[in-house]
């Protein structure tokens, strides 16, 4: 049996046998082979690391309370998760091996969808299928915005920072009301919640005092056990729309178009410019092409573009509500970015299932076609590196060009797209490799820990990341000695001073494990 650090065996089977009175015995694991499924099955590292010792799946908040007084008298470290399918940066694997796995997964119930103010409140193993389906069940007109792979979960999503494509594609933002389970088992309800019988939890995030949703989000103060999310009604005209460019220096005059008609939401969805491998590579694969080592050579990469009808990039938005709003601003997006020479305008792709996913996300139909691009290595292996910068076209080609030319220096190709919000882009990389391949994935591994320390000395941060690289990307956050990092850490301190949950999540440690980390 793999066991916790500091615990030995007689001690940790007395906790299982305390854990499987609360929440049962069948929900309890501790065999190889269910605790299979709580691995990074893409994982960079070798065979063998970040594994659980064990795995308890609550029921309710109340099996929570009572299994937190279990791991505090024991100080064992857990480490929680609700639908575990935060792939590319660590899926439901913990932060070290021996910690025990708090699955969430059970807790997944809509508790309440609100049509006339647009929301709803569900528990952590509600996925964006599920609340899709039961809105069209209801006959809601409310739209999901789901992430791409919609297996994932509504709250787990949004505590990470992550991101849709509709106009309500910045998931913390539109998230509004926690309920939250302290290390101690104190119930805290942020905003409205706080007051008895209030009916506008959902409704406003403000309240009282200090705002402390986003204090739950990327960390490890306490356990969100309910969330409230806010849902877009359903618009009266939806106009989705690609424009291929054909030069990768293109990208420094799209998001130079771009920037204006979204900060004024002439644009008012996440847009997203994808380059060419990543839009090809969900209908074909790299050795249709090329099988040789190294990044694929410019002429190949041409032809991909002439037979598949694409760009070097691809730029994907919608405009929504009344007919005739949509076309009055259609004409100031025509105008801006079709005025970059070799646009190309697609407002329909028969048999494009890039093109019928991108326009699914976009009027909130989760689906799993981006999975798809996989298949484009081979072996699964991925890992997703998440730089920030501004929706300016000369940073966006200056970090295109330093995270391009490096990964070409480790022999990959260049597979990303940059994601607009409002006044930010997220430029996700997807560096794939062969999982079966140890030299590919200890070069993916060398590649990843690069790109970390040159886009910090550039002035870019990493809104998210893989388990592996929490702590890097956490040091690279030093201004003043590291002031943001030693707050994190006095609150931990005073939060959980067991330090039981989630020990070095996002880089916040507990004292007792600070010096090893």
């Amino acid at each position: 049996m793999r066991m916790p650090q500091s615990v030995d065996a007689a001690t940790f089977t007395k906790a299982l046998d305390e854990l499987a009175a609360i929440v049962g015995k069948e929900w309890v694991f501790v065999d190889e082979l269910p605790l299979s499924a709580y691995r990074d099955a893409y994982s960079p590292l070798t065979d063998g690391e970040m594994l659980p010792s064990a795995a308890v799946a609550p029921a309710n908040m109340e099996q929570i309370q009572q299994a937190l007084k279990v791991f505090n008298a024991y100080k064992l470290p857990i480490w929680t998760f609700g639908n575990g399918r935060n792939f590319a940066y660590g899926g439901p694997a913990p932060r070290q091996s021996g910690y025990v796995m708090f699955d969430l997964k059970r807790m997944n119930r809509i508790l309440e969808v609100n049509e006339k103010y647009g929301y709803a409140l569900v528990e952590p193993g509600v996925s964006y299928f599920q609340l899709h389906r039961h809105l069209r069940k209801i006959g809601s007109k409310l739209w999901v915005d789901p992430a791409a792979p919609g297996w994932g979960g509504v709250m787990g999503n949004a505590l990470e920072h992550g991101a849709g494509y509709t106009p309500y594609g910045d998931h913390f933002v539109m998230q509004c009301g926690m309920e939250v389970v302290l290390a101690d088992g104190q119930v805290v309800r942020t905003g409205q919640g706080a007051i008895e019988g209030s009916q506008h939890w959902q409704s406003t995030k403000h309240a009282a005092g200090p705002h402390f949703d986003g204090m739950f989000t990327q960390s490890n103060f306490g356990i969100v056990t309910k969330m409230g999310i806010w849902l877009m009604p359903e618009p009266p005209g939806y106009k989705p729309f690609m424009i291929t460019y054909e030069r990768e220096e293109d990208l420094a005059a799209i998001f130079d178009a771009v920037k204006p008609l979204k900060v004024n939401q002439v644009i008012p969805n996440a847009a997203v410019a994808v380059d060419l491998l990543w839009e090809v590579s969900a209908k074909t694969t790299r050795r249709h092409y090329f099988d040789g080592k190294g990044p694929i050579p410019d002429s190949i990469r041409k032809k991909i573009a002439s037979d598949h009808g694409l760009g070097m990039w691809n730029f994907y938005a919608a405009l929504y509500g009344p007919p005739p709003v949509i076309e009055n601003n259609w004409k100031l997006v025509e105008e801006a970015m079709m005025s970059i020479p070799g646009a190309k305008l697609h407002l329909n792709r028969d048999n494009d299932p890039a093109w019928d996913y991108r326009v699914q996300l976009m009027r909130g139909e989760p689906n799993m076609t981006e999975f798809s691009i996989m298949n484009w290595i081979g072996g699964g292996g991925h890992i997703n590196f998440s730089p920030i910068s501004a929706p300016d076209g000369k940073e966006a080609l200056s970090q295109y060009n330093l995270i391009k030319q490096r990964c070409h220096d480790f022999g990959f190709d260049y597979i990303g797209e940059f994601l607009v919000g409002w006044r930010d882009m997220h430029h996700i990389l997807m560096i794939m490799y062969d999982r079966a391949d140890d030299g590919m994935r200890k070069s993916a591994y060398d590649l990843f820990g690069k790109l970390v320390d040159e886009a910090a000395g550039a002035g870019f941060g990493e809104y998210r990341t893989h388990l592996a690289f929490m702590d890097q990307i956490a040091k690279t956050y030093k201004h003043n000695d590291g002031a943001l990092w030693d707050l994190h850490h006095r609150l931990k301190d005073v939060l959980d001073p067991n330090g039981i949950l989630s020990p070095g999540k996002q880089g916040i440690w507990p004292q007792a494990m600070r010096n090893q980390a």
